[in-house]
């Protein structure tokens, strides 16, 4: 029994150490110098994640810290303004199984570093767009979502190599912390870009930039294979199962199951679909209010006179800088608190963690009900609404990727990745900011054209999201009863 054990690892080993691509012989020179020092080793590489992370979410969100300069300058209604994320988000969401087939069976460090190489390219690009060309406006950022899907796939189950269960959940914390940051960053720099320059189209500029300097770092810093570091592993490395990355792996023992076969194994994971769903939720809400937010709050200042209407193509960028700030500050505060209160709560409660995600996403869904209810009275009311609807969001998302983790079992984990993005964005934000907009269209197109209509229908629209959140909460719940089964299959 024993033996069989150290057969089934022992693939899992070698096809972890950032793929199988590396020639034999061939080693980074990073990989001699770090064994002197592992954990500075991998302190590196986590910080080089971290950094890709960073800029991946600001290319992700400076569309809509620009939203309304970019709706001014195509000339755009609200349906055809959301559709600039829903082709990101699409492109994103299929290219993700792709990548997660790639990364569980080829090297991660060159599929990572062409995803950089290749968005911020196409970011670079985008920038020279002239405003009779919107197709092929629309068409890069279709692209720039295929080269940041392969970023969101792999990197995680770089970390997931790294480290063990226990430090596993910190980490990850850390590396999504980088979501509402990059995302914040995008809003504050893309608004501040426009009002520097005058011309929106320098917001596209920064980025590319900051990602030359990820894709030499990622070359230097980051090994081409790590041995996967698991109790299960370090043990029998002790008693001699485990061979070193660097020698050559039988011939039986690298024996790969398709990619079918890892999809029906997967949708037998009632823990894994569950969440998955309850994720799916998290990403229609978050991918309606990231596009629309600072829109709909400029409207809600328009119809209480705060500000006057945008008649210029440069607008008032203040509530993509207000937002963005909201953004960061309750997506640090929350992540660290969803670990934090996981951590402390697993020790009581087995279910401890679907369970957190449930009550934040409830807690979240109330929340954001209520601004949207007093955003026509009240303008800060409607702020601090939002800052706590973002901060339940935001406690979820290293929870759920742990979640993820530990249900699933490592070989499958890529292709585990990259089907919950799939999932999530099929249903989630690919098509929430454009149906919001289709429905703000729709409330329009029934009523006099005026000031009041124009808040009011994306007010309706977003209520949508409200309910939306209440069913995340109750597949987080669903994921509750199976979750402890699961975790031991994905263990034996």
């Amino acid at each position: 029994e024993h033996e069989d054990t150290g057969l089934l690892l022992q693939p899992q080993l070698e096809g972890q150490n950032y793929g199988a691509a590396a020639a034999d012989g061939t080693r980074c020179p990073s990989v001699s110098v770090s064994r002197n020092n592992p954990a500075k080793r991998d302190c590196l590489v986590v910080a080089v994640l971290c950094f890709g992370n960073l800029i991946n979410f600001i290319d992700w969100f400076i569309v809509p810290g620009i939203l309304l300069d970019i709706q001014k300058y195509f000339g755009l209604s609200d349906g055809k303004t959301g559709l600039l994320q829903t082709v990101f988000t699409l492109c994103y969401m299929l290219a993700a199984p792709i990548f997660g087939y790639l990364g569980d069976r080829y090297n991660r460090k060159i599929i990572l570093g062409a995803g950089i190489f290749f968005w911020s390219g196409v970011t670079l690009g985008s920038s020279f767009v002239t405003e009779s060309h919107y197709r092929i406006f629309v068409l890069s950022r279709g692209l720039v979502g295929i080269g940041s899907a392969s970023y969101s796939t792999i990197a995680p189950t770089i970390i997931a190599d790294l480290f063990e269960e226990g430090k596993r959940t910190t980490v990850l914390s850390i590396f999504y912390i980088f979501i509402p940051v990059g995302s914040g960053c995008g809003y504050m720099l893309a608004a501040g870009m426009a009002k520097s320059t005058g011309d929106w189209h320098w917001a596209f500029r920064v980025t590319p930039c900051m990602g030359g300097l990820a894709l030499l770092l990622l070359i230097l810093l980051v090994p081409h294979r790590i041995q996967r570091k698991t109790a299960a592993h370090r043990a029998l490395s002790i008693s001699g199962t485990i061979r070193r990355a660097d020698e050559k792996p039988d011939v039986h023992s690298t024996a790969k199951t398709t990619w079918c076969q890892d999809v029906g194994s997967l949708a037998k994971n009632c823990s894994f679909v569950c969440s998955s769903l309850g994720l799916t939720a998290m990403a229609f809400v978050t991918g309606a209010l990231g596009m629309w937010m600072p829109l709909f709050l400029y409207r809600a200042q328009v119809v209480q006179g705060i500000v006057p209407p945008c008649l210029q193509e440069s607008c008032n960028s203040s509530n993509s800088l207000i937002f963005g700030g909201i953004t960061i500050g309750t997506g640090i505060l929350g992540i660290i608190a969803g670990a934090e209160a996981a951590r402390r709560l697993r020790k009581i409660n087995n279910k401890a963690d679907p369970l957190i995600c449930a009550t934040s996403m409830f807690i979240s869904a109330l929340c954001l009900y209520i601004a949207l209810m007093v955003a026509q009275m009240n303008i800060l009311s409607t702020f601090i609404f939002i800052a706590f609807g973002e901060l339940f969001l935001s406690v979820n998302w290293a929870v759920v990727t742990d979640i993820l983790l530990y249900v699933v079992t490592p070989s499958r984990q890529s292709t585990a990745i990259a089907l919950q993005i799939l999932v999530s964005h099929l249903l989630g934000d690919a098509g929430s900011p454009y149906l919001i907009g289709v429905i703000s269209n729709a409330i329009q197109a029934k009523n006099i054209p005026s000031l009041q209509w124009s808040f009011r229908s994306m007010q309706y629209s977003f209520i949508v999201c409200a309910f939306v959140g209440v069913f995340g909460g109750g597949f987080f719940l669903l994921t509750s009863f199976y979750i402890e089964e699961d975790r031991k299959e994905a263990q034996r």
